[in-house]
């Protein structure tokens, strides 16, 4: 076994896993896995640049994770960031203060990368189940996009695409600098209609609608899952793998629609980082399973920072056996 460090920074939250794996069993063993909303994406869409603000969240949460990396002593750190810093004029100073803190420098990855390392994530433990068809579409609803890929025991297709909670939500539901709540039916249409030419783009290069089995990763969908089960806490165990059908998905999205935002805070299960946000990915999640005809979800707890650790753990072992060579 190998001992890596994974760190997924997106548009909404910041991610460590801590884990020891072995690429030839496929075993992976969690240490330590936490998050932590920054919301590093405030503004990217409308300003093109990263908040000083949200720069210090991020680079806070960067320090606390340092701690817990040498804490458990993974050598082999790898530091994944995607949508907000790949869009921000100033990702310069995000790198910087990156590598200052935890020696590395983040990786602003493409799209299509961001959407192979989740499809690795979330499929490497489903191999030899028989209850899920293959090929699968792995769906991560980010902060600020949509990752799409289709594939069985190879990705067959990947598209990335700018649709996630985040910036659904500023662009659509923002008023003065304050969240409408609820949102108006025409902010609502809006957000579809954005959504919608979203899953034209994806369409011309993944076959959406091959896919057998929907697998949906990331906060959105794994909120939708902790509401539909009724948690009143979150509930890694209970969220990982449930499913939900695509009647449950529309009754929650309909109701986070029409709520105020005391009313989403009082979910037991939400995290108050998602409370603004929620509304949009529920109905990026929806929208998916309308256009693709599934039935139901199935929800994954092991996503893009699984995928990550697995890189860096292949990553580990070849430095071995260049070293054994040498």
């Amino acid at each position: 076994m190998t001992r890596v460090a994974a760190v997924d920074c997106g548009t909404n939250s910041i991610r460590l896993l801590v884990a020891d794996a072995d690429p030839k069993t496929g075993e992976l063993v969690d240490l330590d896995r936490r998050m932590t909303i920054v919301r590093l994406g405030q503004g990217v869409d409308r300003t093109g640049r990263l908040a000083p603000d949200a720069l210090e969240r991020t680079f806070a949460a960067c320090r606390e994770y340092a701690a817990v990396i040498e804490k458990h002593g993974a050598r082999h750190l790898r530091f994944v960031a995607t949508s907000a810093s790949r869009d921000a004029e100033n990702r310069d100073e995000f790198v910087r203060g990156v590598l200052d803190i935890l020696g590395v420098e983040p990786e602003v990855i493409s799209g299509d990368q961001e959407a192979e390392f989740s499809f690795t994530g979330a499929t490497k433990e489903l191999t030899g189940r028989d209850d899920l068809a293959k090929p699968y579409l792995v769906v991560d609803i980010g902060g600020g996009s949509t990752e799409f890929v289709v594939g069985d025991d190879q990705v067959r297709g990947a598209r990335s695409v700018d649709i996630g909670c985040v910036r659904m939500t500023e662009r659509h539901l923002l008023r003065d600098g304050v969240v409408t709540d609820p949102p108006t039916e025409e902010q609502v249409r809006a957000i579809r209609a954005d959504i919608e030419a979203a899953l034209d783009l994806a369409e011309e290069s993944v076959p959406l609608r091959e896919a057998r089995t929907l697998v949906g990763l990331a906060g959105s969908v794994t909120t939708v899952s902790a509401i539909a089960q009724n948690l009143q806490e979150y509930d890694p165990e209970a969220i990982h793998h449930s499913r939900i059908s695509l009647d449950r998905v529309r009754e929650i999205t309909e109701r986070l629609l029409a709520s105020t935002h005391t009313e989403r805070a009082a979910i037991p299960s939400m995290h108050p980082g998602r409370v603004d946000v929620i509304g949009a990915g529920a109905l990026v999640l929806l929208a998916i399973m309308e256009r693709t005809g599934a039935r139901e979800v199935v929800v994954s707890e092991h996503d893009i920072l699984d995928g990550i650790a697995w890189k860096a753990a292949e990553e580990a072992e070849k430095d071995k056996k260049d070293k054994k060579g040498d």
